[in-house]
């Protein structure tokens, strides 16, 4: 009898460990949670019951919320699943986004402070 390619031998001797689907009800959370973490930002943006700045971080903190519902509902990040790896990565992939955009707006905020024209210039251009 031939081994099945997809079975234990081809795992390198080592046997997967799966972890269960989410049910239903895990699918019907994340969406309810969903739904309301995208309703309040909106009702808030249409209805204008705070001042710009605050509705902004309101926002910010809701779209935060809702990237975490959507890791945890929808692709099942959690610190289980697969061993930890897929957290691990997703956390390495943050860091080094973060330095990526923190590198390019201090990249940007030194070239617009060291080439703008200064005051006593501007008179002087053509």
């Amino acid at each position: 009898m031939t081994p099945d390619p997809h079975g234990e031998q081809a795992a390198g001797g080592h046997a997967e460990i799966e972890m269960p689907h989410a049910s239903m009800r895990d699918y019907a959370i994340g969406f309810l949670l969903s739904v309301v973490l995208t309703a309040i930002p909106f009702w808030l943006v249409m209805t204008r019951p705070l001042e710009a700045g605050a509705t902004a971080a309101i926002i910010m903190v809701f779209a935060v919320a809702q990237i975490i519902v959507h890791m945890v509902y929808f692709l099942h990040m959690t610190p289980k699943a697969e061993g930890g790896w897929s957290l691990t990565s997703l956390v390495f992939t943050i860091i080094i986004l973060a330095i990526a955009l923190a590198g390019s707006l201090w990249v940007m905020h030194h070239l617009n402070t060291n080439m703008m024209p200064m005051p006593h210039d501007i008179s002087q251009l053509p």
